[in-house]
């Protein structure tokens, strides 16, 4: 066995005013056809509690480029138009640089088991209904899977000790 080596980041707890708080912003996705995921999102989001009046769109043609933006004070959500060179490309969550899938964090169980009910109604391919992931971290792991029209995963889940 060699040498232990030093981790390439501080150990040491930085001084707070040093770090950027994790939060993310904004989050696009690529979707394959936008006149079909838009009224899927325009059903979808507001479900997750985007407000459906907050929604903002902009082209820039030179640049192929059609989004989609609905907004929430701690996050925007867009949908964004493919390159015409990439538009029949195959989507697949485990290419790299592909997202594998985006998680929304509901407040309790019983939130879980309402919005896969209403995901399930406005046309979402469900991947997993709601249970219990024993073998996921924290324990009570509760969560479902379900994809978009383009075949995008997403999951909504809760913990406890987690509540949103």
């Amino acid at each position: 066995m060699g040498p232990v080596q030093k981790a390439p980041y501080p150990t040491q707890i930085l001084d707070p005013e040093d770090t950027v708080e994790p939060l993310i912003d904004h989050i696009q996705i690529t979707v394959k056809d936008m006149s079909l995921a838009e009224p899927f999102y325009e059903k979808l989001l507001p479900l997750l509690g985007f407000d459906a009046s907050k929604k903002g769109s902009a082209v820039i043609a030179e640049h192929e480029f059609h989004v989609v933006e609905w907004k929430h004070p701690r996050l925007c959500f867009a949908i964004t138009s493919p390159r015409s060179a990439f538009a029949k490309d195959k989507i697949n969550r485990r290419k790299p640089g592909a997202l594998h899938h985006l998680a929304f964090k509901a407040a309790s169980r019983a939130e879980v088991d309402r919005l896969h009910e209403e995901i399930r109604k406005i046309g979402a391919t469900i991947v997993r209904p709601p249970q219990e992931y024993p073998e996921y971290t924290p324990p009570g792991y509760y969560a479902c899977y379900f994809k978009d029209l383009d075949g995008i995963k997403y999951e909504i889940v809760f913990y406890p000790g987690k509540e949103a």
